[in-house]
């Protein structure tokens, strides 16, 4: 088995020449928006450097014992250290946990490994604690953090890791790696390229889980319905949102709801500014075409950054309720043909 790794192979050629080389770091981060990949290429190095088969330098088999347990993230010797739910953060006492596992021999890999993932999830207190081990790392030991961005780590934890900037594919060539890697029809691999912005772990995602695809796109179409009501129709509607989030909806699902209709205000203010690049919400085009046309870059514009504000006070456990109601509340009302 090769890497199988698409649209970073320019990562996979550097982690195989450490390998190869014997100059494997004591730790790296993986830095992306998620679904572009960033734990994927993880495990396969992870693989790469313990697989008992290899069937040449720096390429995992793919099949033996070891690979397929660090595949499942069930190896012996593997730490894992994330969140405890979505939404919540990493604590210093998980921190402190993986340093006694870190201290152990390796029982049968030839590294003892810590995924560290979503890492900018963790506390400062949790971060300033792993920099004991990034300084003073166990001999046969290599730590994977993954993170959204490098910016949302201490400084002093990027600069002692390997660091791997994993972006998005272009759009057209996801379509084509999607078609040709994975067989998908030419008209649903446009489509989730699209609206994965070129993540292809993210792509992927939406195709395996049909349920998520429709659920994103029962939030758009709510938002470009929201965008046509009147002030009593987005208050109801605000008030039904909250009284559901009180009872179902969680924190991180907000999160995805805001992030969609995000995407939605982005494609509008790029149409709305005449820039050729792609949108993400392809199904939606046209409606998006007439109401950039209705609003115009500079209302486009204000309204997206609102919503990203939204996203980061919700971050900030700010009332949920509240954020929503004045979210929709300052929409304008578009009327569409």
């Amino acid at each position: 088995m090769e890497w199988n790794i698409k649209g970073h192979e320019w990562a996979v050629q550097l982690l195989q020449q450490h390998i190869v080389s014997g100059q494997v770091r004591h730790a790296y981060l993986f830095a992306g928006p998620p679904g572009v990949g960033r734990r994927t290429l993880a495990l396969r190095f992870a693989q790469a450097i313990n697989c008992t088969q290899p069937p040449a330098p720096g390429v995992p088999c793919g099949t033996c014992r070891m690979c397929t347990h660090i595949a499942r993230m069930q190896q012996t010797d593997m730490s894992i250290v994330q969140a405890e739910e979505a939404g919540s953060t990493i604590k210093v006492d998980q921190v402190r946990d993986l340093q006694h596992s870190l201290s152990l021999t390796p029982y049968e890999a030839s590294y003892r490994i810590a995924f560290l993932l979503n890492f900018q999830d963790a506390t400062e207190s949790a971060q300033n604690a792993l920099l004991k081990t990034l300084e003073e790392a166990p001999s046969r030991v290599i730590l994977f953090v993954t993170a959204d961005a490098v910016e949302n780590l201490l400084p002093t934890i990027v600069s002692r890791c390997e660091v791997m900037r994993l972006r998005p594919m272009a759009m057209q060539q996801l379509e084509e790696t999607l078609q040709s890697g994975w067989s998908l029809p030419a008209d649903e691999a446009r489509h989730l390229a699209h609206l994965s912005g070129g993540r292809t772990g993210y792509a992927l995602r939406l195709h395996q889980e049909p349920a998520l695809l429709d659920q994103r796109r029962q939030w758009s179409e709510e938002m470009l319905q929201l965008l046509t009501s009147n002030r009593r129709q987005r208050f109801t509607y605000a008030a039904q949102f909250a009284s559901k989030a009180k009872k179902t909806i969680e924190k991180p699902e907000q999160r995805d709801i805001f992030h969609t209709w995000l995407t939605l205000w982005r494609d509008i203010m790029l149409t709305a500014s005449g820039a050729d690049l792609p949108l993400v919400n392809l199904e939606h085009a046209d409606r998006i075409l007439e109401i950039a046309s209705a609003l115009g870059w500079q209302t486009a514009s204000e309204h997206t950054a609102t919503l990203e504000n939204t996203l980061g006070l919700l971050e900030r456990n700010a009332n949920r309720q509240l954020l929503t109601e004045v979210l929709l509340l300052g929409w304008p009302r578009v009327t569409l043909s």
